[in-house]
């Protein structure tokens, strides 16, 4: 055995602290961002929450607490903002009502948590949270998700909290669209994204992945898209972490963010080639479309896109804030 490995298993062996890992924290409000929608006043708006939601959760990491604990932080304010698709502010389904979804995963133990179809919580990934720390299901949907709520505590919140004017126009102009007959492909993009989801790196080396939305404008029938399944849009193991946005039906086909964080941790591959390859190739051969960040355990960012623009933030181990929304954004 070389003497440096010797070492190491020497400070192993008597319980020496290995130097704490750089924290890396970063956050999306969603894909699918037309440009010619966003006024100056929206963009400031959305900018200073992803800055505000970047930077708690970021310094809930350098208060050395876990990257589960940065993620719940970070979506719960992006939640409450009615310019994302999640919590309050959340689409509309064809029947008109506000159904949103949730997941959080701990990469060090795997450990997973999410919900499905909830009417009455304010923050969906408190609940996703909690179904996690205190149940051994992974997944609880509807009216079942939101009796286990109650059982933890949670307050119902009554609908109209989540009800805003911009969204409602937004489901009018798509049953609009469903009276003229016309086809998912010739309907705005926009209707597809707006999810919100965040990764972290903690200062124990461990990854977390939490992703929160509303679904999709004029959904059908129960339908739950990629955000609340393991695996498809939210996914964190020992070697990294993603949450994706965009066209659920195809994360879920691809089962995308296990396909990256597979590729990295057991194929080797760096973490923006994995990701790029997922997102802006095999997803967009298939025919959809949408973005993602993802994490790996060195620190490593990446976020593919393939819209007009992602909300954005991150800070990585310098410890500089950075916020976008548009491709041509560093």
């Amino acid at each position: 055995m070389k003497p440096l490995a010797i070492a190491l298993t020497i400070a192993s062996l008597c319980g020496v602290a290995h130097a704490e890992t750089a924290p890396v924290f970063v956050i999306h409000g969603g894909a699918g961002v037309i440009r010619k929608d966003m006024t100056p006043e929206r963009a400031k708006a959305v900018e200073d929450t992803l800055r505000e939601a970047v930077q708690q959760g970021y310094a809930t990491l350098k208060a050395g607490r876990p990257a589960g604990d940065a993620v719940t932080t970070a979506i719960q304010i992006l939640e409450n903002d009615p310019n994302f698709n999640a919590g309050r502010g959340a689409v509309f389904t064809h029947d008109g009502k506000n159904e949103m979804d949730a997941a959080i995963m701990d990469g060090f133990t795997r450990s997973a948590g999410a919900v499905a179809g909830v009417h009455h919580i304010k923050n969906p990934i408190l609940l996703a949270e909690a179904v996690m720390l205190h149940s051994p299901h992974v997944l609880l949907v509807g009216e079942g998700a939101e009796a286990f709520a109650r059982t933890q505590g949670f307050a119902m919140t009554p609908e109209k909290y989540f009800w805003t004017q911009r969204r409602w126009n937004q489901l009018q102009s798509a049953l609009k669209d469903d009276a003229a007959g016309k086809q998912h492909s010739e309907i705005p993009l926009d209707r597809h994204f707006g999810t919100v989801g965040a990764v972290a790196l903690d200062t124990q080396g461990h990854l977390a992945a939490g992703t929160s939305t509303g679904g999709l404008t004029d959904k059908l029938y129960g339908r739950v898209g990629d955000s609340p399944l393991i695996g498809a849009g939210t996914y964190a193991d020992a070697h990294c972490a993603m949450s994706g946005t965009g066209w659920g039906e195809y994360y879920i086909r691809t089962v995308a963010a296990h396909e990256v964080c597979m590729r990295v941790g057991a194929m080797h591959e760096p973490l923006q080639q994995a990701a790029e390859d997922v997102v802006n190739h095999e997803i967009t051969q298939m025919g959809g479309n949408g973005g993602a960040i993802a994490l790996d355990e060195a620190g490593h960012i990446a976020m593919p896109f393939n819209t007009d623009g992602m909300y954005r933030a991150w800070i990585g181990q310098d410890g500089v804030t950075h916020v976008a929304i548009f491709k041509d954004e560093k």
